[in-house]
């Protein structure tokens, strides 16, 4: 499986910007995705996920309220719509996937089966 994330660029504080989680996958159905990012000199961070089955989706606090998880399993596709950036955000975003994953450890980068190759996004005025 593969995974293809987009939709970086540079944005101003306070817009917005949607990246996308294209997979090769036969179908996402059976994969919960999660969404994380490493900035300049940090650890890689989980940002957000949503699950295969009934798609709850969890939020770091960081990001709560401001970022949404969205999935269109028609379309192959995981979505993280980001609005009210901050400075903060910037880093390098990775989409990743979980087979049959149920969210208990969603931070944990070891859970994940495929990570996509990050996309760069910057929020600078």
């Amino acid at each position: 499986v593969q995974l293809q994330a987009s939709g970086g660029g540079l944005a101003q504080p306070g817009g917005s910007l949607r990246l996308s989680c294209a997979t090769s996958a036969y179908t996402l159905d059976y994969y919960s995705i999660g969404w994380f990012r490493q900035g300049p000199g940090r650890e890689r961070e989980g940002v957000s996920w949503i699950g295969s089955i009934d798609d709850t989706t969890k939020y770091a606090d960081s990001v709560k309220g401001r970022f949404t998880v969205t999935r269109d399993n028609a379309k192959n596709t995981a979505y993280l719509q980001m609005n009210g950036l901050k400075p903060e955000d910037t880093a390098v975003y990775y989409c990743a996937a979980d087979l049959f994953g149920d969210g208990a450890k969603w931070l944990e980068v070891s859970e994940y089966d495929y990570w996509g190759q990050g996309t760069l996004v910057t929020v600078s005025s």
